[in-house]
């Protein structure tokens, strides 16, 4: 372990120590590289002045990583500490920083990392797959969160800007196509259409073929396609002089795609990743696949100026969403009870399928903030945040084998969210080279529960209602200094405590349980350093080190195929990220990052049960004192989908032609060794993969680009994940997707 630290913090000693070389003085040479803004402390300044652990993704980056029909889940290693995946398809990501996140697969999970859309908290994991597209930028604040947005997170915020109505016209359109019929339209148009009046309309489809024959149907192409409509409308409306505004959002979505593909026995025993019984273009179900998901919203923000030194800011927005999803949970056909020859691929104990359907999310969000400058020492700004959810789900189990595909298990859940909170930041400059940040935040957080088995499986009576309350208050804070080496090298330094509030879950479809984690803290202690190392080089580094007490877990699947909620005592993480940009010649841009997290597990004696499947278990076996097998302790295992090692690299070099250029851009991100579930095995993991893009064309400085481009240009094929049931079950990464691109911007 001190080996780790040490190279934690070299890494950001090594850079800080370059940044205040001799070299690294100002320089009369003028840059080559633009200057990065964001907004991650509600205000627009440059990422090398916000004292955090700040990443952003913008531009013709944001447009390569996420071309060729991607959803959300693109930004999975392609930022430093991040991942994402999915069991269950695009319409539910995960997110993962710095080890923090959830597996639960349930359709109510409380997820610790939040994802904010036009400074609206998305918290419903069925809210936050909403496509990208059109843009401004991406931004990842690595946690804890609380004190400056409407919702608290332990783990951090993924921050997505739309671009906003402007006064000047603008106008895009960007076509692709490419393997297995893939299509990707998005546009977008605005301008300023009265005095006192912009409007902007965007857009976006997705569509790709079905390509995954089903081999005990005999079926052809029948899975893996999609078809996603997308669009967003927004109206300024600024009727005095730079007095007030009002910013009316209206969005909504249409997705209709395959589930999650479970593909049964696709991981050899004794081994790990992709294994003999792999085939990414051939399943054999027996079972129903699909999933259908509507969504819609809309958000109102009003900005007043009540002084030359005070604004006030008001954010009102309404959430709703429905989705049907249903798969074949074995992945297989057939069951060994039939005899032989009438089941596969592989050994199938027992046939399953089950789905999951949203009746109806509401969410509504209220948020007041008033911000202070007034050209001095002191900045600040303080507010107040409303969230209110209500969730109605239908959970459901079939029986492959029984004619006709009857229900045989049925539960019916609804829930409802209240959290208020108050919450404050003040910054302060003591001198001119070194300010000082403070805020704080007071949750009150109250949730109920309540769940019937309407139908019980196998012949099981019904059961409940069950119903179950839980809740909070939760004082959170952060304490952050920032240090001016020179004009082109800033550190800083921070320690944060942040929380997530209990959590309930309950499918009684087979269990007859109801379980509640209880209050999940975090403090948090980061260092780090900014600097414009050379003119053409800019770099950032940080160092971090954070527990978890009474750190929430969640036993996901085994053979009841149920989700369990329980409290560790502690968890443990800490690790570095580090991020450059460098334009060493003309035309040549090079961006870099890495980061190493290591996470922890940590209590006397935590027992979880093993796989579901035949599997090959390395954690340490409790029995009690009659010799009974109790399960597996976990203590001391890492954080389940928490690679160590995170890297990404692009490069774009261009040769000027004409009235343009010829361009080639290429992108690559690396995922370390990953373990999926609480316990450790062999089978159920992944080993460290790389996986990358290209495109390449030419950019007219008419404003028009033509390009081909891949993604997963390797065609790596590697396990995202698995699904601990009756086999050795696992889903797997995108496909290599070959197209050509063309795009028009005014």
């Amino acid at each position: 372990m001190t080996s780790i630290k040490s190279l934690c913090s070299t890494s950001a000693i090594a850079l800080l120590a370059l940044a205040v070389s001799p070299m690294a003085t100002a320089q009369e040479e003028e840059s080559r590289l633009d200057t990065v803004t964001v907004s991650a402390q509600r205000l627009e300044e440059s990422l090398q002045d916000v004292p955090l652990s700040v990443s952003q993704v913008s531009g013709e980056r944001l447009d390569v990583i996420s071309s060729g029909g991607a959803d959300i889940r693109f930004l999975s290693a392609r930022v430093p500490s991040v991942i994402a995946e999915s069991s269950f398809g695009r319409a539910f990501p995960r997110f993962y920083i710095r080890g923090i996140g959830n597996t639960d697969f349930d359709l109510n999970a409380s997820q610790p990392v939040s994802l904010v859309y036009d400074d609206v908290p998305y918290e419903n994991p069925i809210l936050k797959g909403y496509p990208v597209f059109d843009i401004e930028d991406i931004e990842v604040l690595r946690g804890p969160q609380g004190t400056l947005f409407g919702r608290n997170t332990p783990g951090g915020i993924i921050k997505f800007d739309s671009v906003a109505p402007t006064d000047e016209f603008h106008a895009y359109l960007d076509v692709t196509y490419g393997s297995y019929n893939t299509a990707e339209i998005e546009g977008a148009v605005g301008g300023r259409v009265h005095e006192a009046l912009a409007v902007r309309l965007s857009g976006l489809y997705q569509y790709r073929d079905d390509y995954v024959d089903n081999a005990f149907t005999g079926y052809d192409d029948v899975y893996e396609g999609f078809q996603e409509y997308a669009v967003r409308g927004q109206a300024l409306f600024t009727p005095f002089d730079n007095d007030f505004e009002a910013l009316f959002n209206v969005h909504a979505r249409s997705n209709r795609s395959s589930a999650r593909l479970f593909r049964a026995n696709i991981i050899d025993p004794g081994t790990n990743g992709v294994g003999s019984n792999f085939d990414r273009d051939t399943v054999y179900f027996d079972g129903q696949n699909g999933l259908s998901q509507n969504a819609w919203g809309s958000t109102i923000t009003l900005t007043k100026s009540l002084s030359d030194a005070i604004d006030a800011t008001y954010i009102f927005s309404f959430e709703t969403a429905d989705v049907e999803s249903v798969g074949d949970i074995d992945g297989g056909f057939g069951a060994a009870f039939l005899g032989a020859g009438n089941f596969g691929p592989g050994f199938i104990p027992f046939p399953s399928e089950s789905g999951g359907r949203v009746n109806n999310i509401d969410q509504y969000t209220n948020e007041l903030r008033l911000a202070y400058d007034n050209g001095g020492r002191l900045t600040g700004q303080a507010g107040f945040f409303l969230f209110d959810e209500t969730v109605d789900i239908t959970s459901t189990s079939f029986d492959t084998l029984a004619p006709g595909n009857p229900l045989n298990g049925e539960a019916v859940r609804t829930g409802d969210t209240e959290s208020s909170a108050l919450f404050a930041s003040l910054t302060y400059d003591l001198t001119e080279r070194l300010s000082v940040q403070a805020g704080a935040r007071y949750t009150q957080e109250d949730k109920t529960f309540s769940v019937a088995r309407t139908l019980g499986p196998f012949g099981a009576p019904p059961l409940g209602p069950i119903d179950g309350a839980t809740g909070d208050d939760f004082i959170s804070w952060d304490l952050t200094a920032m240090y001016d080496l020179n004009e082109d090298t800033n550190v800083y330094g921070r320690v944060a405590r942040g929380f997530r509030g209990p959590s309930i879950q309950g499918r009684l479809v087979f269990g007859d349980l109801v379980s509640i984690a209880d209050t999940e803290s975090v403090i948090s202690y980061e260092a780090g350093v900014k600097s414009d190392i050379l003119p053409n080089v800019r770099g950032s580094a940080s160092v971090f080190y954070y527990t978890l007490e009474d750190q929430q877990l969640t036993i996901v699947g085994g053979l009841n195929n149920t989700v369990a909620l329980f409290n560790a005592d502690e968890g443990r993480g800490y690790g570095f990220e580090a991020e450059v940009e460098a334009a060493p010649i003309e035309n040549l841009l090079l961006t870099g990052g890495l980061s190493y997290n290591n996470t922890e597990i940590l209590d006397d004696v935590l027992i979880a049960p093993g796989c579901g499947a035949p599997c090959t278990v390395l954690d340490p076996e409790v029995y009690d004192s009659n010799n009974n097998f109790l399960g597996y302790n976990i203590s001391g295992n890492p954080f389940p989908n928490s690679p160590e090692w995170i890297a990404n690299f692009t490069a774009r070099y261009a040769i000027p032609f004409r009235e343009g250029e010829f361009f080639a851009y290429t992108d690559w991100a690396y995922k370390g060794d990953t373990n999926f579930f609480l316990y450790e095995s062999v089978e159920f993991s992944e080993d460290g993969y790389w996986e990358g893009g290209l495109r390449a064309g030419y950019a007219s400085d008419a404003g028009w680009e033509a390009s081909v481009f891949a993604r997963n240009i390797t065609d790596v094929e590697v396990l995202e994940g698995a699904i601990d049931f009756n086999n050795l079950t696992g889903f797997v990464n995108e496909p290599r997707i070959v197209g050509v691109s063309f795009s028009i911007h005014n």
